[in-house]
């Protein structure tokens, strides 16, 4: 079942410059010119459009200024610079590397461009990294590593920064965000960008976005040591201070709660998967280098960290963001909304079985209790009560990604009975089966 039409596609916000993209593209034996096709169509580490189409003259990409959006000043110079050699202003352009790397001596990425530059003043380009090469035979293994780690950042960069944010959409995972989260981070792998949402007035949208590192061997964890990042709706859980860590891991660490109730119910393993910064040396790693976390350099982490609260901003790891309609993201959290307050009523009423038709058969509770063993306890609790009386407040509502017939629901609950008050935090996964919605995990939170 589908439960949103996808929105309209992105659109080409700031389109690539030619010359280095052109000679960028080359190295990866993609066509020799740029071709206007919508941003989601692009692979964001192969580049490879879906089709030809209108070839964009290069005077017109020389008189395109980049779009207005937020991220690193260093990038944009990067990409500033890319354009002043579209616009045949090459000395411009070295300038504006060597201003970047004047502040950021360790950003390898700007130093094979400033070669490039060099190089290009003394015979023309064949392929972009082209003063990476000694020209040697038998270059080192190693080195040629390198240079296709550079290059590989080099175009998840140009990537992802022609692909604009939509302003009016919005990623379908985000139904709805608890009061007190002004902020939610969603992880992009594709376009190896980490996108922050923002909250305000009870209506969420884009604020800022940064390049990322994922796991070297992609995404979808599912062991210990696969070297992949997990896919899943997580939370920071701590602040890890560069003082308290070795080097590797940078301006800081954010750890997030994975393995999440899903993961386990799974069987999935490992353990220790965080947002964190770059060692001292290093300005940024290339899109799959890490470990399994999600990294970034260290001035877009010290940005991040002011937004993230502790316990309570959810970090969705997505393998690609679906951009939809905002209305079709208000419908479907009616429709989650409307069968919780469903199932609050009908533990309200202490009807055993009008609460049993919102559990699945394979449902499973805090303590691994099957439905049979959570029914018997709740009958035994409920033989006790005169009155029950449920109140929910703070609820948070994500669409697990890569699963659309899945929903993690949050929420603060107040409970009071003739023998009986309590608060706590409450996790609920709904999955949607024979186009019903029902709860197959639930515990504290």
């Amino acid at each position: 079942m589908t439960l949103f039409t996808r929105g309209r596609t992105g659109r080409i916000g700031g389109l690539l410059p030619p010359v280095l993209v052109l000679t960028l593209l080359a190295s990866i034996g993609v066509t020799l010119f740029l071709t206007l096709t919508p941003a989601e169509e692009v692979h964001a580490l192969g580049g490879q459009p879906r089709a030809p189409g209108d070839v964009e003259p290069l005077d017109a990409i020389a008189a395109i200024t980049l779009p207005r959006r937020e991220t690193s000043d260093v990038e944009s110079s990067v990409v500033r610079g890319i354009l002043d050699v579209a616009r045949s202003r090459p000395d411009a352009a070295l300038a504006e590397i060597d201003r970047i790397l004047q502040s950021n001596p360790n950003f390898r990425l700007a130093h094979l461009v400033r070669g490039d530059l060099l190089l290009a003043r003394a015979r023309p380009l064949t392929a972009f990294g082209n003063s990476g090469h000694s020209g040697a035979d038998g270059e080192g293994t190693e080195r040629i590593e390198r240079l296709n780690d550079l290059r590989a950042e080099a175009r998840a960069r140009l990537t992802r920064l022609a692909a604009e944010p939509p302003t009016d959409l919005l990623p379908k995972q985000l139904l709805q965000l608890d009061p007190n989260q002004r902020y939610a981070v969603v992880v992009d792998s594709a376009k190896s960008t980490l996108y922050v949402f923002e909250q305000v007035d009870g209506k969420i949208r884009y604020l800022s976005d940064f390049y990322i590192s994922i796991g070297r061997n992609g995404t979808d964890k599912v062991r210990e040591g696969d070297k992949r990042t997990p896919l899943g709706v997580y939370h920071v859980r701590a602040n890890l201070p560069r003082q308290k860590l070795p080097d590797f891991y940078g301006s800081g660490a954010l750890p997030i709660n994975y393995p999440n109730e899903w993961d386990r119910r799974e069987g999935r393993t490992g353990h220790g998967i965080w947002l964190h910064g770059v060692p001292a040396d290093t300005f940024a790693r290339p899109p799959l280098s890490s470990d399994g976390c999600v990294v970034l350099a260290n001035p877009d982490f010290d940005a991040l960290l002011p937004l993230m609260q502790i316990g309570s901003t959810p970090v969705l790891l997505t393998s690609t963001i679906e951009w939809v309609d905002p209305a079709a993201i208000d419908s479907m959290r009616r429709s989650l909304a409307q069968t919780i307050e469903a199932w609050r009523q009908d533990w309200e009423s202490r009807d055993v079985s009008a609460y049993l038709r919102h559990y699945a058969r394979d449902f499973s509770g805090d303590g691994g209790r099957d439905l049979d063993a959570w029914l018997q306890q709740k009958g035994k609790v409920n033989a006790s009560k005169t009155w029950v009386r449920i109140g929910l407040r703070n609820t948070s509502m994500f669409l697990y990604p890569n699963r659309d017939n899945l929903a993690v629901v949050q929420f603060e609950q107040d409970y009071a009975s003739n023998n009986l008050n309590q608060q706590m935090r409450k996790r609920q996964y709904w999955q949607l089966q024979d186009g019903v919605w029902r709860i197959v995990y639930e515990g504290n939170a």
